[in-house]
Order: structure tokens, then C-alpha cells, then sequence
């Protein structure tokens, strides 16, 4: 990956998120997380609040998403925020997709939201994490 314009601390996260996908292991990440943080499901209208909701959506993610990579980053202007586009796939669907994660000025994730294509790709990547979570993520939302 290319070096970006990051503020120092959201670099540092982004580093350590990126050591974590790598190893497919997130246990480290509510360390990373803001209490306020949000998740922006590709398929849920409202957000997902809160550290323990967030991390138990991004490790069921990455649990689910079969050769999961990174392809490209891009870095906002404030040096707050990545765009960072990847490619996986679900239940033998192709997809592909972008994290954009925002950060604090401390470089706690406040914002996480994912955005994927095609629509076959994003119905398996849904019905899977229905499947996994359906109970829990209706009971977070209230």
C-alpha cells in the first residue's frame, strides 16, 4: 500500500487495522473503535452504534468474506478519513467493495461504512451475515 496523508495517530490505527485484517484477527480492535462509533451496513438504512456492536459486525465480516484484500487506498484532504477499496468473496459470489473509515483526532474509528457491488454480491454478503447475526443486530438497532 502507499503512504498516505494521514494525521499521525489515524495513520497508526489504519497501520494496526491493517496488521489485524492481515492476520485475520481482530481481537485488538475495539482498542481502535470510538465509544460513539458507527458501522454503515450496506444493507441496513440506519447505523450500528457502539464499540461492541461494531466489532462483532467487522469480525463476523471478515469471518464470512473468503480471499478478502486490500487493493487501493485513498486519504481525505483532512488526513481524518481512507477510502480503501477490496475484493473478496461470499458463498462463491465475486465482490467488490470500500471501507470508508473515519477517525478522531485521538485515531479512534468514529465511522466505519461499507459499500459493495455487485448486487449478487451484496445479497450473499447479507443473507450470510442474516444468517450469523439476524438476531443480534435486530436487538442492537432496538
Amino acid at each position: 500500500m502507499t503512504e498516505l496523508n494521514l494525521q499521525a495517530q489515524a495513520a497508526a490505527s489504519l497501520q494496526r487495522w491493517h496488521a489485524m485484517v492481515d492476520q485475520r484477527d481482530l481481537s485488538a480492535l475495539p482498542e481502535l473503535l470510538a465509544p460513539n462509533v458507527v458501522f454503515r451496513s450496506p444493507m441496513a438504512h440506519t447505523p450500528y452504534p457502539g464499540p461492541a456492536v461494531v466489532s462483532t459486525l467487522l469480525n463476523t465480516v471478515l469471518q464470512v468474506f473468503v480471499d478478502f484484500t486490500y487493493h487501493r487506498q485513498l486519504a481525505t484532504a483532512d488526513g481524518l478519513s481512507v477510502v480503501l477499496e477490496f475484493s473478496a468473496r461470499v458463498d462463491g459470489r465475486e465482490l467488490k467493495g470500500i471501507d470508508m473509515i473515519r477517525f478522531d483526532e485521538q485515531g479512534k474509528i468514529v465511522d466505519f461504512e461499507v459499500m459493495v457491488r455487485p448486487m449478487s454480491g451484496l445479497q450473499a454478503l447479507g443473507e450470510e451475515m442474516g444468517r450469523r447475526l439476524g438476531s443480534y443486530l435486530a436487538a442492537a438497532k432496538g
